[in-house]
C-alpha cells in the first residue's frame, strides 16, 4: 500500500524522516513494524529550530515540481514520522512519488 492518500486538494503522505541524514534525499517507501508504509526521507538539516522540518518540505517541493508554499506539515513536527500535505492535482502527484520511489522501495 503507498504512503499517500489522494485528496480533494491534493494528497497527504505519511513520512520518517531522518535528520543529519549525510543528503537531502527520498529513499523509498518502507513498512513499519505496524504495518503501515511511509515515505523514507533522509535530510542533512539537524532536527533543532524546526531546519529539518524546513529541509523536508523544501525536499518534496523540489522533488514534485511544486512551489514550497504548497507543501506543508499536518503533523509530527516534533517526530521522525510525520504527516504532510502537498497541494495541487492528486493523480499528478501520486504519479510523481510513484516514479521517484519505484526503484527504491523495500518491504
Amino acid at each position: 500500500m503507498a504512503p499517500w492518500r489522494i485528496s480533494d486538494t491534493g494528497l497527504t503522505l505519511a513520512l520518517r524522516v531522518t535528520p543529519r541524514g549525510g543528503r537531502d534525499a527520498i529513499d523509498g517507501v518502507d513498512t513499519l513494524s505496524d504495518g503501515r508504509s511511509v515515505l523514507k526521507l533522509r535530510v542533512r538539516a539537524v532536527a533543532d529550530g524546526g531546519e529539518a522540518n524546513r529541509a523536508v518540505t523544501e525536499l518534496l517541493a523540489k522533488s514534485l515540481g511544486v512551489p514550497k508554499a504548497c507543501v506543508r506539515l499536518v503533523s509530527g513536527s516534533a517526530s521522525r514520522l510525520k504527516q504532510v500535505a502537498v497541494d495541487g492535482d492528486g493523480a499528478t502527484l501520486a504519479n510523481a512519488l510513484q516514479a521517484l520511489t519505484s526503484a527504491n522501495t523495500r518491504s
